[in-house]
């Protein structure tokens, strides 16, 4: 098995030492191994773990609703519909975000075609 130091992860996935110390603190990420030395010890499934969490956080999902869907990880199988429910939730906040962006951009466009129009 595979094991990984944390600058190996901060590398990994862009969460910085604290942030990851931080996940491990309020249980987003579960107790992480440590070596004889008592220095942290990540899995693979770690890593993997982190890179939903990154996925998640880089599309706005709040703090206490990656904890909620970590819960229902955890609790096994007969929660995913639950988690399709909460991923769906998301998924429609996420689509909001990227219209309102669309329609910005759109309007960003139109000055920029305004602007050249008066050279």
């Amino acid at each position: 098995m595979s094991v990984y130091t944390p600058a190996e992860v901060v590398e990994e996935t862009g969460f910085t030492i604290d942030t990851l110390r931080y996940y491990e603190k309020i249980g987003l990420l579960e107790r992480v191994g440590r070596n004889a030395a008592g220095q942290r010890r990540f899995s693979q499934q770690d890593v993997g773990w982190l890179g939903m969490v990154r996925c998640l956080r880089d599309t706005g999902m709040p703090i206490a609703t990656m904890l909620r869907f970590a819960e229902l990880v955890r609790a096994g199988d007969h929660t995913i519909a639950a988690r399709i429910a909460l991923l769906e939730e998301h998924d429609r906040q996420v689509q909001a975000q990227i219209d309102k962006l669309a329609e910005r951009q759109s309007y960003i466009h139109n000055k920029i075609s305004h602007y050249r129009s008066v050279l």
